[in-house]
């Protein structure tokens, strides 16, 4: 694959660009939205650049919107990181989780709690986990501990 070098821009598209694109936009897997801009950020194209400039003004990831920008400035543009998102990244989140916990049994544990999550909506899920890093179980734990019960 061709990479920019200094003068050496690639300006049309990569082979894959189309599954690149629908990777971009995956919203049930950060890390390959992730791997997609960052291989999307290789060529200096305007379709990419627009796709770059959406990820990085949208994506619920901070970890995506941050590479987005990079990729952006590597490219030569003007841009400027958004700020990180304050509250809830998923809109109504804590109503999600509380549907899910009243949907198990009242004795239900973590872990059942966490996969029922995973299987109903992977959305949100996958956001929380990009977001949350490595601490992402601590705080759905401490999340779904402090639901209320039914």
């Amino acid at each position: 694959m061709d990479r920019l070098n200094n003068n050496n821009e690639k300006s049309e598209l990569p082979a894959n660009y189309e599954e690149l694109k629908k990777s971009a936009n995956r919203t049930s897997n950060w890390r390959e939205r992730l791997d997609a801009v960052v291989e999307l950020g290789q060529w200096k194209n305007k379709q990419i650049i627009d796709i770059l400039t959406h990820r990085m003004n949208t994506d619920a990831v901070y970890k995506i919107r941050e590479a987005s920008f990079r990729k952006l400035k590597e490219l030569g543009e003007d841009v400027q990181l958004p700020p990180r998102k304050k509250g809830e990244l998923i809109k109504g989140v804590t109503k999600i989780l509380l549907r899910i916990k009243k949907s198990l049994s009242q004795d239900h544990t973590y872990e059942e709690f966490k996969e029922k999550l995973k299987k109903m909506r992977l959305d949100v899920y996958d956001t929380y986990e990009g977001e949350q890093g490595a601490d992402f179980d601590k705080w759905l734990e401490s999340t779904w501990a402090e639901l209320p019960t039914k």
